[in-house]
C-alpha cells in the first residue's frame, strides 16, 4: 500500500527537536529510546505443486520469486524480516519426513537484500505442504519476548497435507499466547478447500486472506502487509466520496476507508504542491458473491475535468481484493516571487468499479474501499509517464497523428518518384 506514516513520524520528530532547541540530537535520541523493531517472517510454499504454470504464463514458483524480489526491495528501514520455507527439501513419500520439511531460509533480523534474494533464487519446487509445522516454526523465528509487533505472511498454493496437525488449530494456539502475532495468508490460484483453510488461519489471529492470480497482485499485497507491520497502529479514516469532484471531500496523506455501490464512481480531492509527487492506490474488496469479470479504475483529474493519469486492474472472479494505483509528479516551478505560481494544484481522484452481482445477492451496503494517499518529494528527473503528459491522452494522439502524416507524405513522394522513373 502506498502509504508513508513513517515520513509523517519523521517530520513530527524534527519539529519536536526544533521546539526543544537546546539539546543536541544525540542527547534527544538518548532520552527517547526507540521502541522494538517490528518483525516479519515470510513463509513460502515450495511444494511440488508450485511447478504449475498458471500465473501470467509462468510457474507459481517463478511468480513467487519475482514477487519476493519486489517485496525485498521495498522493505522499510527498521523492519526485521526473515524467510521460512515449507516443502523445499524432501521429494519422497514418507509422511513422517515430508511433514517435517520446513526450515528457516533467512533468519529474522536486519535485512541484507542481496543475501535474501540469493537464498530465494536457489529454491526449487520439491515436496509436501506442512503448513501447521511451518507456522509453529515461524512463530519460534519471531520470538515471544518484548512488545514488538510480529507478523507471519504465508504464501501457498494449496491446503495442508500433513493433518492431523490442523493449521487452523495451530493458528488459534498462537493467538492464545498473546504475543502480538498476526498471520496473513495469500492463496495462489486457490481452490475452495484451500480458500477455506487459509481464511480460517488468518481469522484466528485477526489477519487477512487474499486470493491472487497475478504476479503484480502478489508483490503489491505482500508489500502492503510488510508496510502494515512497520506501522501497526495505522487505522483507516472513514470518509465518504462524492458523486462529483466539486463536492468531493478534501483529504490529506493517509489511509481512508469508504463503501462504494456496484458500478459507482466516487470522487476525492487532494492538494499537490510543486515539487511533490502524488501517490495513490485503491483496493476494492468482494465481500460477497459477485459476477465474474470486474475491474477497478483510479484516475487523477484536474478540477476542469482533464485527465492527468490513470491506473486500472481487472479480475475474473478468483480474487477477493482488486487493487490499482497511480503516481503523479508535479514539477518544481521556476524561482519566482509570485505566490500564485507556487500555489497547490487541486487534483481530483476518481474511484470507479465495474462489479455486478447475481439477483439473489444484496448490493447494500456497498463494497469496502480502502484508499491510500501519499505526497512525497518528486524525482529530480521525471521519468513517470504522467510527467510528460502522456497520461493526458492528447499528447499520445498528437504524436500518432503526426507520425501518420509524415509517413503518408513520404510514401506519396516515393510513389511519385517511382512512377517518374518507370516512364
Amino acid at each position: 500500500m502506498i502509504i508513508s506514516s513513517r515520513s509523517a513520524a519523521v517530520v513530527c520528530g524534527l519539529v519536536a527537536t526544533l521546539a526543544v532547541g537546546l539539546f543536541p540530537p544525540a542527547a534527544a535520541a538518548a532520552d527517547e529510546p526507540a521502541g522494538p523493531a517490528p518483525r516479519v517472517d515470510l513463509v513460502l510454499d515450495v511444494s511440488g505443486s508450485m511447478r504449475t504454470r498458471d500465473i501470467d504464463g509462468k510457474s507459481r514458483m517463478t511468480a513467487a520469486k519475482q514477487a519476493f524480489n519486489d517485496v525485498l526491495d521495498a522493505v522499510p528501514e527498521g523492519v526485521e524480516l526473515g524467510i521460512r520455507t515449507l516443502g523445499a527439501d524432501y521429494p519422497g513419500k514418507d509422511t513422517k519426513v515430508g511433514c517435517k520439511d520446513t526450515k528457516q531460509l533467512y533468519p529474522v533480523g536486519p535485512l541484507d537484500r542481496t543475501e535474501a534474494k540469493t537464498a530465494v533464487a536457489t529454491l526449487v519446487p520439491t515436496g509436501w505442504t506442512p503448513i501447521g509445522p511451518a507456522l509453529l516454526g515461524a512463530a519460534q523465528d519471531l520470538g515471544e519476548d518484548g512488545d514488538a509487533s510480529r507478523r507471519i505472511v504465508l504464501i501457498t498454493d494449496g491446503e495442508d497435507t500433513c493433518a492431523p496437525l490442523d493449521p487452523c488449530e495451530v493458528a488459534r494456539e498462537i493467538a492464545a499466547k498473546g504475543i502480538h502475532l498476526t498471520i496473513d495468508t495469500l492463496g495462489l490460484v486457490p481452490d475452495e478447500k484451500t480458500r477455506q483453510q487459509l481464511t480460517c488461519i488468518a481469522e484466528a489471529t485477526g489477519g487477512t486472506f487474499t486470493a491472487v492470480q497475478h504476479t503484480d497482485e502478489l508483490s503489491r499485497r505482500v508489500t502492503q502487509l510488510v508496510d502494515r507491520a512497520a506501522d501497526p497502529v495505522v487505522n483507516p479514516v472513514a470518509t465518504e466520496g462524492a458523486a462529483r469532484c466539486a463536492d468531493a471531500p478534501q483529504i490529506k496523506p493517509g489511509l481512508y476507508s469508504d463503501r462504494e455501490k456496484f458500478s459507482e464512481h466516487r470522487w476525492y480531492r487532494v492538494d499537490v504542491l510543486p515539487g511533490q509527487e502524488l501517490r495513490a492506490s485503491v483496493s476494492v474488496g468482494a465481500d460477497r458473491a459477485v459476477d465474474q469479470d470486474y475491474g477497478v479504475l483510479l484516475r487523477a483529474v484536474t478540477v476542469h475535468g482533464r485527465e492527468i493519469v490513470r491506473g486500472s486492474e481487472a479480475g475474473d472472479g478468483r480474487t477477493d481484493v482488486i487493487s490499482s494505483g497511480l503516481r503523479y509528479p508535479k514539477p518544481e516551478q521556476d524561482d519566482t516571487d509570485d505566490d500564485d505560481k507556487q500555489a497547490a494544484e487541486t487534483v481530483c481522484l476518481q474511484v470507479s468499479n465495474s462489479f455486478s452481482a447475481p439477483d439473489s445477492v444484496k448490493t447494500t451496503p456497498g463494497l469496502p474501499v480502502e484508499l491510500t494517499v501519499d505526497l512525497v518529494d518528486a524525482p529530480d528527473t521525471a521519468s513517470d509517464v504522467a510527467s510528460f503528459g502522456l497520461g493526458r491522452g492528447w499528447w499520445l494522439l498528437g504524436v500518432l497523428a503526426l507520425t501518420g502524416l509524415v509517413a503518408g507524405l513520404l510514401w506519396g513522394w516515393i510513389s511519385r518518384l517511382r512512377l517518374v522513373w518507370s516512364n
